[in-house]
């Protein structure tokens, strides 16, 4: 495995940020494979495991293409067409993956299993890719419903943050010197970018066309990569701030926002900064449930509150809109 990235006066011209939806789901769930967790996400995985278990997600397709360490399948990747793709952007081209990469990508993955032969889900992708690749992105568009969609806009909001700094620095430093400080263990050294402690392994030495360098909320504290060619590389970093991802953002006070919506909206509004279901905020905030659920149309209809179906149960969560007229 190649350990830099040797870039032309092209490459480096070529190289460009995106925030990517498919980033965040191979991450988080890699993260939710191990026991402990990580620290700086202990909350939000206290929250997910339970609903991961009651949606029967482990040992599924994800669980095949994402081991807890190492090599992760490709074609989960692809590249993305815009600085701010969606998710379903992303899957549609997980749909349209090539059956020779999806081969390829089973295959590297049997390569790195401790039990030899491939299991009946990673046959069927080597079989049958087209059919097998609708079975996975129907089980990633239930774990980003009940895993990342709540807490997207908070998560969404603190990549952004990151790529328009980025740019700054780009702007002002030009782009080897934001090269050099994207993460501790990548550097920056005449024409190359020197990854020794990547996560995933780069299969080849020359950037080109271009490298597409991707923030996350979940990567820390590793970088990982994706090298596929003729497909530029991709670098998932760390994104700046994410140690404060998860602080509570509940104002310190509703008098002014009840004002305007009503003290109890007020209360439901400050009450999800962490997502809920209506029977959690009747419970939290002594309404009754029918009133919770009014309040939380109205909220949503003002683009206040989203929500996001988790098996037979409904979450609620604050949108970016609402975290800014609490801390107004």
């Amino acid at each position: 495995m190649a350990t830099g990235l040797t870039f032309s006066a092209a490459d480096l011209a070529r190289t460009r940020f995106a925030v990517s939806p498919m980033w965040e789901v191979v991450t988080s769930f890699r993260l939710l494979k191990d026991p402990a967790g990580r620290s700086l996400h202990r909350r939000w995985a206290a929250q997910v495991r339970p609903r991961m278990r009651c949606a029967g997600l482990r040992g599924g397709w994800l669980d095949e293409l994402i081991p807890a360490r190492g090599y992760l399948a490709d074609f989960l990747n692809p590249t993305p067409q815009g600085p701010f793709p969606t998710l379903e952007a992303e899957l549609t081209a997980i749909r349209a993956s090539r059956p020779e990469q999806v081969r390829a990508d089973v295959d590297d993955l049997l390569r790195t299993r401790p039990v030899p032969g491939p299991s009946p889900r990673l046959r069927l992708l080597r079989e049958e890719p087209e059919a097998a690749l609708e079975r996975v992105t129907a089980e990633i568009e239930t774990y980003w419903e009940l895993a990342l969609a709540p807490y997207w806009a908070r998560i969404r909001q603190l990549l952004e943050a990151d790529v328009f700094h980025r740019a700054r620095q780009v702007a002002e430093h030009g782009s080897a010197a934001v090269l050099n400080e994207l993460h501790e263990s990548v550097h920056w050294d005449e024409g190359t970018l020197h990854l020794p402690r990547c996560e995933c392994g780069l299969t080849r030495e020359r950037a080109g066309p271009g490298l597409l360098l991707v923030p996350t909320a979940f990567a820390w504290p590793r970088v990982l990569t994706r090298s596929v060619a003729p497909d530029p590389p991709q670098l998932a970093y760390p994104a700046r701030g994410v140690g404060t991802l998860w602080e509570p953002r509940a104002a310190s006070s509703t008098d002014a926002v009840a004002g305007v919506l009503g003290r109890s909206r007020a209360l439901l509004l400050a009450e999800l900064d962490s997502p809920a279901s209506t029977t959690q905020l009747a419970r939290n905030c002594g309404l009754s449930a029918a009133g919770v659920s009014q309040h939380l149309t109205a909220l949503r209809n003002a683009g206040l509150v989203t929500a996001h179906r988790t098996g037979r149960s409904v979450l609620y969560a604050r949108t970016a809109i609402a975290d800014a007229l609490l801390t107004a």
